[in-house]
């Protein structure tokens, strides 16, 4: 008899757990946020974009760094084409990225520290080879350029989906949604 209600017990306990898997590999399906509302201005937009297409990834900023430099930029992409296209190309400048010498490197650049003379003065970059070192890897990923002799910037195009990267890896500003 115990032996019963033990095995009753486990079996209903089994049950509730195997709901609740269920429940958790449900679908999430749209956004809960109701139409019209403002703090989703920006999603609302690309739901009609993508009404029917299966998906529409977008990125967009407005970005004033170093004083006076201002860079606007905005990428659309359709979901299958980024699921269907070859994630391994993306390697290079993602490693790049990985490392916090060269994540403090183009947060100074984009700050206004454009030679090494002036990453030089900057605390735990390391020595001038590695400074160096660290730049030609930025340059070869595409994040960096060489605007003139020895005057590195962010490239342009790739302000904002740097930032964009930084936002996707749990970086927060002060600003919401």
């Amino acid at each position: 008899m115990v032996d019963q209600i033990a095995f009753e017990q486990l079996a209903a306990r089994v049950d509730e757990l195997l709901a609740r898997v269920a429940r958790l590999e449900e679908p999430l399906g749209p956004a809960p946020t109701a139409t019209g509302d403002a703090r989703f201005w920006a999603l609302e937009a690309v739901r009609e974009r993508a009404a029917g297409t299966g998906g529409r990834v977008v990125f967009a900023g407005v970005a004033d760094v170093a004083g006076d430099l201002h860079y606007e930029w905005q990428e659309e992409h359709d979901v299958a084409s980024l699921r269907g296209a070859d994630w391994a190309a993306a390697a290079e400048p993602l490693r790049a990225l990985g490392h916090p010498v060269r994540l403090t490197l183009l947060q100074a650049v984009l700050g206004g520290a454009h030679t090494v003379r002036a990453l030089e003065t900057l605390p735990g970059l390391g020595t001038t080879g590695q400074i160096y070192h660290h730049l030609r890897e930025l340059q070869s990923a595409g994040w960096l350029s060489l605007a003139r002799r020895n005057h590195y910037e962010v490239a342009g195009e790739r302000v904002v989906p740097l930032l964009v990267a930084l936002t996707a890896a749990g970086l927060r500003g002060g600003a919401s949604r």
